[in-house]
């Protein structure tokens, strides 16, 4: 439904809206709302007649909250508002909402209750003029331009011979044919590792970002010896490009230790990973060529001397030719002669400087071996083993003599013991003509008060023991523990 129509229909539903109140006389039947009730009933309303419109303005107050969430104003020449982007709907965009953007804004009409205010919550945005592709690039552009990330003081050159070149592209497409192919042909010596990745695609991004990661990881730790990484793709559109204009793999090649050389697309494309790379190649073939410039040019000029010496040493056996035809030929035999002997007698120095010098190195070296062997002698573990045996026989005499000191020791205060306690032992005093009385049960009889006539006592002396029954009991009369008292009757 064009604007304009949907426009004249929902204000007539509003027109309807306000026609099908009642009339109520405001005297006698006036209705008053809470103020939370009249907003959510006209929130509800505005919700759902302006369900979903297109509104074409300028952004200005721009601003993002930490949720995610986008803030903005809306406005004409004559109007103004506010338009709300929720975190969800913002991640999905492909370039970032800025001040002074003319944009078309697609979402719904609502009421934000707690401040009574019509705002526009916004489900996409497209720009006005150049597409969202393009603004995304230009943007993401000049913020990694101001980062410093496209200087030239921050690129590093590329080794002039390198060994292993790490290309990151997809392995089935002509790109890595045709890189290969000119690798062969220039610097046949070069080993090239492959990186395989989606180059389009939703996987493109995160695969790229981790082959970069990976690379480095792998020469940081010397699983790999890797000298430098191209990053190369065919051309394509705008969108195919997509994830070489991405802000994570821009910066992925910044942190990257390793030089990386971008060949994407073709000489006209220029992609945000051309201008953050250490070396931007117009296509993945020149990219080949640039890494093999220095072989080439060395074999080209090598190929170029080994044509200029062979025509000089043609040119000098000519002329030698020449030389030896005009001299005479017995004074070029003296001559050839003379040449002969003098380096017979360099051979011969030689030959004796060699011998002196080997003689030299042989006594050296028979000096080494004495000495060597002497240190072997004295570390022999024959000497060492016997050494040890000594000294463990003397340790084993020290423990026997010191476990006999000890059980002397040991007997003697055993017998001592002994002596105690046969001296504190009560049978020594029945040696002395004492008696014990035991009652029946054995218990040890004290007093006399412990016994009655006719009790059974045993009577043990130091030689043994007899039995017997009491007839009297004839009790001790105590002694006064005072002078002058009188024991009790």
């Amino acid at each position: 439904m064009p604007p304009r129509a949907q426009s004249s229909q929902q204000t007539q539903l509003g027109l309807d809206f306000v026609a099908s109140e009642p009339e109520s006389d405001p005297l006698s039947a006036r209705r008053i709302w809470p103020v939370r009730e009249l907003v959510a009933q006209a929130r509800a309303f505005v919700e759902q007649v302006y369900a979903d419109v297109w509104v074409e303005g300028e952004i200005s107050n721009c601003r993002s909250a930490p949720s995610g969430h986008v803030y903005f104003t809306l406005k004409d020449a004559e109007a103004q508002l506010p338009v709300v982007l929720f975190r969800r709907q913002a991640l999905l965009l492909r370039f970032r909402p800025e001040d002074g953007l003319h944009v078309l804004v697609r979402g719904r009409v609502s009421v934000y209750e707690q401040r009574g205010q019509l705002q526009l919550v916004a489900e996409t945005l497209e720009p006005v003029g150049a597409g969202s592709l393009q603004l995304a690039f230009e943007q993401l552009r000049e913020r990694l331009r101001a980062e410093g990330l496209f200087d030239a003081a921050r690129k590093r050159p590329l080794p002039r011979f390198p060994r292993t070149a790490a290309i990151v592209t997809s392995p089935t497409g002509a790109v890595i044919r045709d890189f290969l192919s000119i690798v062969a042909r220039r610097h046949s010596g070069l080993n090239v590792l492959l990186y395989p990745v989606a180059v389009q695609g939703e996987s493109a991004l995160a695969e790229i970002e981790a082959a970069l990661a990976d690379l480095n990881a792998a020469s940081h730790q010397g699983s790999a010896q890797i000298d430098l990484i191209v990053l190369a793709r065919g051309g394509g559109s705008l969108e195919d490009l997509a994830a070489f204009n991405s802000e994570r793999v821009a910066r992925a090649i910044a942190s990257s230790n390793l030089p990386v050389v971008s060949a994407v697309g073709h000489e006209t494309d220029f992609t945000i990973a051309d201008f953050v790379a250490d070396l931007r190649a117009p296509t993945p073939s020149a990219a080949a060529e640039l890494i093999t410039e220095a072989q080439h040019d060395i074999a080209e000029h090598l190929a170029a001397q080994s044509h200029r010496l062979e025509r000089a040493a043609r040119f000098q056996l000519l002329h030698a030719r020449q030389w030896f035809a005009d001299l005479a030929f017995d004074r070029a035999e003296s001559r050839m002669a003379a040449q002969l002997m003098r380096l017979a007698q360099r051979l011969d120095d030689l030959a004796f400087r060699q011998e002196s010098a080997l003689a030299g190195q042989l006594r050296a070296r028979q000096t080494r071996v004495a000495e060597l062997r002497a240190a072997v002698l004295r570390q022999d573990p024959r000497r060492a083993l016997a050494r040890a045996r000594e000294k463990l026989a003397s340790l084993h005499a020290r423990l026997d003599h010191a476990m006999e000191r000890a059980l002397h020791a040991a007997h003697l205060h055993t017998n001592a013991l002994a002596a105690r306690l046969h001296a504190l032992s009560p049978l020594a005093v029945l040696d002395r003509g004492y008696a014990l009385v035991l009652a029946a049960d054995g218990a040890l009889i004290r007093s006399t008060t412990q016994i009655a006539l006719g009790t059974a006592v045993t009577t043990r002396l130091a030689d043994g023991a007899f039995s017997s029954r009491v007839e009297t009991v004839t009790p001790s009369t105590p002694k006064s523990r005072k002078k002058g008292r009188r024991p009790p009757s």
